[in-house]
């Protein structure tokens, strides 16, 4: 007999206190209530960067010039000075500033087609290719001058080069960099991303940029695919398109930089990368799901499952996803963590970020695409 207060069947005990008790033992127990559960941890954080995403689309339609995604950005660097977020908010905006930043790329697919993306990457190639040899060998030369650790220049060269982030995560996979270079690296990388999402868009408005042209020096020159999205999607939907194909192919520079890496770390240290390594490459890290998914949407609307009539509609979402991820990006910024990283790293990040700028305007000029 089960005891006053008390249920008792063939599934889970749960106790009635009268406070919610059983919706919160139900929620653990059930496959349903955990996904409940999950969607109401991300809850919070996702309202209140939706509401920054709100705000900042009202003003950017005042000041267009700007655009709503670098108002979110701001917007949520300066909520950020003012008080961290809360503990509460943290799961939510981690999930807006990946997920549905990942997710706006995939809607922006849906209005692509398959010979937009192969024509786009194979005209970016040598401008590409440029721009990687540019910073990788100014990371090598500067970084030394600097007397910065190997480890720490090798990250923000490859962050600069290829994608952020993102690069240096697959990298550190790669050659087990210290925690603190992988640190000082990110943060350097993301203070000229967020300088890049800035100036850009009035760099090429005051020097009359195609939409094209601005495309293609955003998505070779700027760090991080979320500052490739704001700054070119700020200047216009074609740029926008153009950027992200661009920077996506890009991306892929990480798994040929990846391999060089392993094999001279393994060759330095004549340590084998097998199967059984904790530090092996990881292929879902070097090539994100999302990339994949991003194709099978071009796909989808090449072969005309997709109206055309849905095409505007979902270059708004698209924005609007964007803008809530640079939201929680802004959010997410730790001005102290940046000034932590000290003088040197920042240096070298600077002479990078100019390095890749005035390198693909430079190579655009010589191919005759500028």
């Amino acid at each position: 007999m089960p005891a006053v207060g008390e249920m008792e069947d063939e599934g889970p005990r749960v106790e009635i206190d009268g406070s919610g008790a059983v919706v919160a033992a139900l929620t653990r127990a059930t496959p349903l209530g955990r996904v409940v559960g999950g969607a109401s941890a991300l809850l919070p954080g996702v309202v209140v960067t939706a509401a920054i995403a709100l705000v900042a689309t009202l003003v950017g339609g005042l000041v267009p010039v700007v655009g709503a995604p670098v108002i979110a950005i701001l917007c949520g660097i300066a909520i950020s000075l003012v008080k961290r977020p809360s503990a509460r908010l943290w799961p939510g905006i981690s999930f807006t500033a990946k997920k549905v930043l990942q997710g706006s790329i995939i809607v922006l697919g849906f209005g692509l087609s398959l010979g937009q993306v192969l024509s786009t990457g194979a005209g970016s190639l040598p401008v590409l290719v440029g721009t990687l040899v540019a910073a990788l060998a100014m990371a090598w030369l500067v970084g030394r001058l600097l007397r910065l650790p190997a480890d720490l220049r090798t990250l923000i060269g490859v962050g600069t080069a290829i994608c952020g982030a993102s690069a240096i995560a697959a990298t550190d996979a790669v050659i087990s960099a210290d925690e603190a270079d992988v640190s000082y690296a990110i943060a350097t990388i993301f203070t000229f991303n967020v300088v890049a999402v800035l100036l850009y868009p009035f760099i090429g408005h005051a020097f009359g940029f195609s939409q094209r042209t601005f495309g293609l020096w955003a998505g070779t020159a700027i760090n991080d695919l979320s500052s490739v999205v704001a700054a070119s999607t700020t200047y216009g939907h074609t740029a926008a398109a153009y950027g992200v194909i661009v920077k996506l192919t890009r991306t892929l520079a990480i798994i040929p930089i990846s391999l060089v890496l392993a094999a001279l770390r393994g060759w330095r240290s004549e340590v084998t990368f097998d199967a059984s390594s904790k530090r092996r490459m990881d292929l879902r890290r070097i090539l994100p799901l999302f990339i994949v998914v991003f194709v099978g949407a071009v796909a989808v609307n090449t072969i005309g499952l997709v109206p055309a009539s849905w095409h505007h509609p979902m270059s708004d979402l698209s924005i609007w996803m964007i803008t809530a991820a640079l939201g929680a990006i802004g959010l997410s910024t730790d001005v102290g963590h940046i000034r932590r990283a000290g003088v040197r790293p920042l240096v070298l990040g600077a002479i990078l970020w100019l390095t890749v700028g005035l390198a693909s305007l430079g190579l655009q000029a010589l191919t005759g695409r500028l």
